[in-house]
């Protein structure tokens, strides 16, 4: 098989490329590194059965030779990134999209959209299956990757349909591991870098907020299995053990063997209070679940940072005190109990 991967030199596109190429298929990458890492994908750079298309999805998406399926990673992912670039975020969840789409149909390939939590917004429902509609705000600073993605979702089921394409919906919940950027402002990697630069651990509101961590060889297993199918999705990701960000926040500090204190900001505006998967139907259509459980997942990603003293210097003054306004409340406190979530 070969596949094009949009947003291969991304922290996901990057795993989800390497293990395509372990199983014998070809890959062709796309990406303009506006996000992504030239640095994920160097070790592959000489395979043969590899090759790197430079540019941005939201103008073109043009791959040389047959494709049997693509796989649409493509976007920011990251607050601070689909922040800093709101417009890019919207073109390539809008063009992008389409563009990919359009590439899928011209080789009558499958195509499968990495689509995401963030389409249940803030969920009034709990945990989220996906016959929930989500709870977006279409106007807030989030807004540009939920509606994004949403606009995305609507795009694909309407190729689908109206052209037959044979397209595939994944929605990922948080997702965590090696490769991470450092200062990407998600929960896992700042926790993980402060804690072993013995800085403090920057936590939102009041660290009672969940969410559902799922380490990125389960998920890009999920992803490959729903490239080899005709599952039209949409289909959730994520592994549906819920930890507060304090449990979090006591796993990551426990494996450094920091003692970091927390530092307390105000929560941002629209950031989600719960977050879990339902995943009966990865189960039952796709015969997925996780395996790796979070703290052997948690140590596996400590060690790939440890390994980068370099890189976590460069990231302190980025994620040091927090990425969002608020007054800080800095104090040390007993962190939460693990048994509620293990």
């Amino acid at each position: 098989m070969r596949v094009a991967v949009t947003g291969g030199g991304g922290f996901l596109g990057s795993h989800l490329c390497e293990a395509l190429l372990r199983r014998g298929d070809e890959v062709v990458c796309l990406d303009d590194f506006s996000t992504g890492d030239p640095a994920n994908i160097a070790h592959i750079l000489e395979n043969p059965a590899f090759e790197l298309v430079r540019g941005d999805v939201s103008r073109s998406a043009e791959v040389s030779g047959h494709v049997d399926a693509v796989a649409h990673l493509a976007s920011p992912a990251s607050p601070p990134d689909y922040l800093a670039r709101p417009l890019e975020t919207l073109a390539v969840g809008s063009r992008g999209t389409e563009n990919a789409l359009r590439l899928a149909a011209r080789h009558d390939a499958r195509f499968v959209l990495a689509s995401t939590s963030e389409v249940y917004g803030d969920p009034e429902v709990h945990p989220q299956s996906e016959t929930y509609w989500g709870h977006v705000n279409p106007v807030g600073p989030r807004s540009v990757y939920d509606e994004a993605k949403r606009f995305a979702e609507a795009l694909t089921q309407a190729y689908r349909t109206n052209q037959g394409t044979n397209t595939g919906i994944v929605r990922i919940f948080n997702t965590y591991g090696p490769r991470m950027r450092p200062n990407d402002g998600r929960v896992v990697s700042s926790f993980v870098v402060q804690a072993l630069a013995g800085e403090p651990l920057t936590v939102y509101g009041d660290g009672k907020q969940t969410r559902s961590f799922c380490y990125v060889d389960d998920l890009v297993r999920g992803i490959i299995t729903m490239i080899d199918q005709d599952e039209p999705g949409p289909v959730n990701l994520g592994n549906p053990v819920e930890l507060t960000v304090l449990q979090l926040a006591e796993l990551v500090i426990g494996l450094t063997e920091s003692s970091a204190e927390l530092q307390f900001h105000s929560l941002p505006v629209d950031d989600p209070t719960r977050r879990r998967p339902v995943i009966d139907r990865a189960s039952e259509r796709l015969g997925w679940s996780p395996e790796v459980g979070i703290e052997d997942g948690l140590r596996r990603t400590v060690e790939w940072f440890a390994s980068r003293p370099d890189d976590i210097a460069d990231a302190l003054s980025a994620i040091r005190g927090g990425q969002h306004d608020g007054v800080v409340t800095a104090r040390r406190r007993p962190l939460a109990s693990m048994s509620a979530a293990s």
